[in-house]
């Protein structure tokens, strides 16, 4: 007798146990668990990428200011006496507002290239 309810407890005990973990991992399996997840992965990896860019940069200062010190060039990057970097000229706009030579008298057609 005691037997019988030995078993019958322990298989009610399992019972519970695995439909408790079955219930478990059918939350985190629905699509807003799913989307939380992503999304705190995304933030995780976000958060990972700003501090491997932060240690590049401040690695990078750090060979400047060494090869500074090795070259003799005691100017600091952000010098305000230094011009200011150039964009493409091609991306530049005209300053004498001249038009560039396939927009003068004729447009430029390429099907009468013959």
């Amino acid at each position: 007798m005691f037997r019988r309810a030995f078993w019958f407890t322990a298989g009610a005990a399992a019972g519970v146990w695995a439909t408790t973990k079955v219930n478990r991992k059918l939350k985190q399996l629905t699509p807003e668990s799913l989307a939380a997840q992503a999304a705190d992965k995304a933030v995780e990896t976000g958060h990972r990428l700003k501090e491997f860019a932060l240690d590049v940069r401040a690695g990078m200062l750090q060979r400047e200011a060494e090869l500074g010190e090795a070259l003799g060039i005691e100017a600091p990057v952000d010098d305000p006496a230094l011009p200011a970097p150039r964009r493409a000229a091609a991306l530049d706009s005209p300053r004498d507002g001249a038009r560039p030579p396939y927009t003068d008298k004729h447009s430029y057609n390429r099907n009468e290239d013959h």
